[in-house]
C-alpha cells in the first residue's frame, strides 16, 4: 500500500481528458464509460440470490445504455427526477446509471419507507418516473395524486415493464456538466419540509478519486454492497469505489449473519464495508467463542493478538493474517483486504481487534451533504480512536472550540453539496455563500490533522453544571456489552429553572440477556450494574443517573443509527 497521498490513483484520467471528457473530473457516466473501456471483460455487478447473476463492465454498459434509450424515447429531459427504490441488486444499479446516462436526476429512497411516505418524497421530489421493486409497485401513487408517468418493475412483475427488458433505439444523451446536479438523497422528513441533498456530478466523482488518496483499491477486488445502497455511504464507498476502479460489486440482499458470512466466502469479498454494529457483533462473537476454549487459550490467543497488532502498528508487517487465518475464516474474512466502517462511532477496542487478528481496518467520516466522505484513517497510517485524516483537497475548521478543543466542525471541498432541493433557508442555515459546511458535529483535530468526534451539536445535553455531553461519548462504552442490544442516551429535566438536565439511559436489552435473567428485576439489575461499571469510566458530570428498560425494539434507520428524536417522543424527554 501506498505510504502517502497518492495523487496517482486518479492519474489514469489524463489519458482520457479532452477525449472522453474536458475538465478536471468526468461525468459520473464519463467515469463508467472509462472503466467499461478500461476493463470490459471485468465482473462489474454479481448478486448471488435468488439466484445468481453476473454482468461485466462490457454487458453491464450495453444494459445502461439500453435503458438509457427507453427512458429518452419516453420523453424525458435533461434534469427531469426519476426515483429508485429497493433491495440492492444489479437491477437497482442498472436503474440508478441508466437515469443518469439519460441526463436525468436519480432519487434513491429508502425500500423501508411507509408508502405515505414514499409519496411524500416523490411528490415533493417532482418525480417522474419510479424503479421499484415488484411487492410495493401496485402500492405506491394509485390514486394519480403524485402523478408519476410511470411505474417500472426492478424484477418480473405481470402488468410492468421489467427493467432488464428496456430497450429503444440508439439516442444522444443530454450533454452533462460537472456542476449539474447528478442526484437527490433524502436525508429526513418523513414529517414536514423534507431535506434533498443535491449532489452533483462532480461532488460525487471527486469524492469517489479523492478518497483513494488515503486507501489502495485493485481492479481484481471485490466490494461487498450489503448496507442499503440507496444511502450515501453505501452508494459511495462501495459501488461508486468499485466501479472507478474496475473492480466488482457484489450485492448482498439481507443483512442476516449466516447469509451474509456465506456471501463473504462464495463471492471472495476483497472490500467489506459496514457500520459499527455489525463489526462489534462479528468480534463480540468471535471472543466469545475464543474463550470458550478456556482460560489458557484465551490468554494466549490474546497476548499474541497484542503482540500482532504492535508489530503491524509501528512496522506495517501484518503478522496477524498468517498467525489468526483459522479465526478469519470463522467470519469469513480470509480474502478481505479493508474492512471500512462508518455511519457512527466505533469503540477503539473493535477498531484495534480487527487490526490484531491481520485485517486493515479503518473507519471513516462524512455525511450525506459531503457526498459523503470527507475523512479516512490510511491503513498505513491509522488512530484508533480518530475518524482519520482529511480527504485531499478537504479543508477543516474548528468553530468556536471549548477549552478541550472541541467545537462545530466545518468542511469546505469539491464534495461538499450544491444545496437542498427546494429548500433555500436550510441551505443558508448549513452552507456559507463561500462554501463551508456547517457539519453540526462536534470534535477536535490533533497537531497530525486527525479528526477526533465528540458528538452532534443537536444532541447535546446541558448539566446543571453547565457541562455539555454529547450522548454518543456514553453510548461507545456500551457497544461491546453483549447484555445490551441498543441503548440511547438522552437527558431529562431536573431543574425547571435552570433547564439542566440529567442524563438517563434507554436501554433494550439482548435476547441472549433475556433468556439468562428471565425475572424483569434481575435483568433491571444486570443492567443497573453494567452501567455501574460504565459509570466508573466517566467523569462525574457525564454520569448516567436514570435507567429506562424498553419493552421493543428502539426505531432505527436503514443503516442502523437510533432514531433519538422518535426514542425522546416515546419516553417523553
Amino acid at each position: 500500500m501506498s505510504k502517502k497521498s497518492d495523487s496517482t490513483a486518479w492519474s489514469f484520467l489524463d489519458e482520457y481528458r479532452g477525449r472522453e471528457f474536458e475538465g478536471k473530473w468526468p461525468s459520473i457516466s464519463k467515469m463508467f464509460h472509462i472503466s467499461a473501456l478500461r476493463y470490459p471483460d471485468n465482473e462489474c455487478f454479481k448478486a448471488f440470490s435468488p439466484k445468481e447473476e453476473v454482468f461485466t463492465y462490457a454487458e453491464a454498459e450495453r444494459k445502461i445504455r439500453e435503458i438509457s434509450n427507453y427512458l429518452l424515447s419516453q420523453g424525458v429531459k435533461k434534469g427531469d427526477k426519476i426515483a429508485v427504490s429497493g433491495k440492492n441488486s444489479p437491477e437497482w444499479a442498472f436503474a440508478y446509471f441508466g437515469i443518469i446516462y439519460s441526463g436525468c436526476i436519480v432519487v434513491p429512497l429508502d425500500i423501508l419507507l411507509k408508502d405515505n411516505e414514499m409519496e411524500t418524497f416523490l411528490k415533493f421530489g417532482d418525480v417522474k418516473m419510479l424503479f421499484i421493486d415488484s411487492d410495493r409497485i401496485d402500492n405506491i401513487d394509485n390514486d394519480g395524486k403524485v402523478g408519476l408517468v410511470e411505474k417500472i418493475s426492478l424484477e418480473p412483475k405481470e402488468g410492468y415493464k421489467f427493467i432488464l427488458d428496456l430497450d429503444g433505439e440508439d439516442r444522444e444523451p443530454y450533454e452533462v456538466k460537472s456542476d449539474d446536479v447528478a442526484a437527490i438523497l433524502f436525508t429526513s422528513g418523513t414529517t414536514g419540509t423534507p431535506k434533498g441533498v443535491m449532489l452533483t456530478n462532480e461532488n460525487i466523482v471527486s469524492d469517489c478519486f479523492l478518497a483513494q488518496g488515503h486507501i489502495t483499491f485493485h481492479p481484481d477486488d471485490v466490494f461487498y454492497a450489503i448496507l442499503p445502497i440507496h444511502h450515501s455511504y453505501t452508494m459511495l464507498a462501495v459501488m461508486f469505489e468499485s466501479l472507478s476502479v474496475g473492480a466488482c460489486t457484489v450485492f448482498g440482499k439481507k443483512l442476516v449473519m449466516s447469509q451474509m458470512l456465506k456471501e463473504l466466502r462464495e463471492g471472495r469479498i476483497t472490500q467489506f464495508l459496514a457500520v459499527p454494529m455489525l463489526f462489534n457483533k462479528m468480534i463480540a462473537a468471535l471472543m466469545k467463542g475464543v474463550r470458550e476454549k478456556g482460560i489458557l487459550v484465551y490468554g494466549l490467543i490474546r497476548a499474541l493478538m497484542a503482540f500482532s497488532g504492535a508489530i503491524k502498528k509501528l512496522t506495517g508487517v501484518n503478522l496477524g493474517k498468517k498467525m489468526f487465518s483459522f479465526l478469519l475464516k470463522k467470519l469469513s474474512l480470509e480474502n478481505i483486504r479493508t474492512c471500512i466502517c462508518g455511519g457512527g462511532p466505533l469503540p477503539s477496542s473493535t477498531f484495534k481487534r480487527f487490526n490484531q487478528i491481520g485485517v486493515n481496518f479503518v473507519q471513516g467520516y462524512g455525511l450525506t451533504e459531503t457526498s459523503p466522505v470527507t475523512h479516512l484513517n490510511p491503513p498505513y497510517a491509522y488512530k484508533e480512536s480518530s475518524v482519520g485524516k482529511a480527504l485531499p483537497e478537504c479543508q477543516v475548521k474548528i468553530v468556536d472550540p471549548d477549552d478541550e478543543g472541541n467545537g462545530v466542525i466545518y468542511i469546505k471541498g469539491p464534495m461538499v453539496m450544491k444545496g437542498y432541493y427546494k429548500n433555500e433557508e436550510a441551505t443558508r442555515e448549513v452552507l456559507s455563500s463561500d462554501g463551508w459546511l456547517n457539519t453540526g458535529d462536534v470534535g477536535h483535530e490533533d497537531a497530525e490533522h486527525y479528526l477526533y468526534l465528540t458528538g452532534r451539536a443537536k444532541s447535546v445535553i446541558v448539566t446543571d453544571g453547565g457541562k455539555n455531553v454529547f450522548p454518543e461519548e456514553i453510548e461507545d462504552h456500551f457497544q461491546l456489552y453483549d447484555e445490551i442490544e441498543q441503548i440511547c442516551i438522552i437527558g431529562y429535566l431536573i431543574d425547571k429553572d435552570t433547564k439542566a438536565e440529567g442524563i438517563r439511559a434507554i436501554v433494550y436489552p439482548s435476547d441472549a440477556a433475556k433468556k439468562a435473567y428471565h425475572d424483569e428485576n434481575e435483568l433491571k439489575n444486570r443492567i443497573d450494574f453494567i452501567i455501574s461499571e460504565v459509570n466508573k469510566e466517566l467523569q462525574s458530570y457525564k454520569k448516567i443517573t436514570r435507567l429506562d428498560i424498553s419493552p421493543v425494539p428502539l426505531p432505527m434507520t436503514s443503516t442502523k443509527k437510533i432514531k433519538r428524536n422518535e426514542v425522546m417522543k416515546l419516553f417523553d424527554a
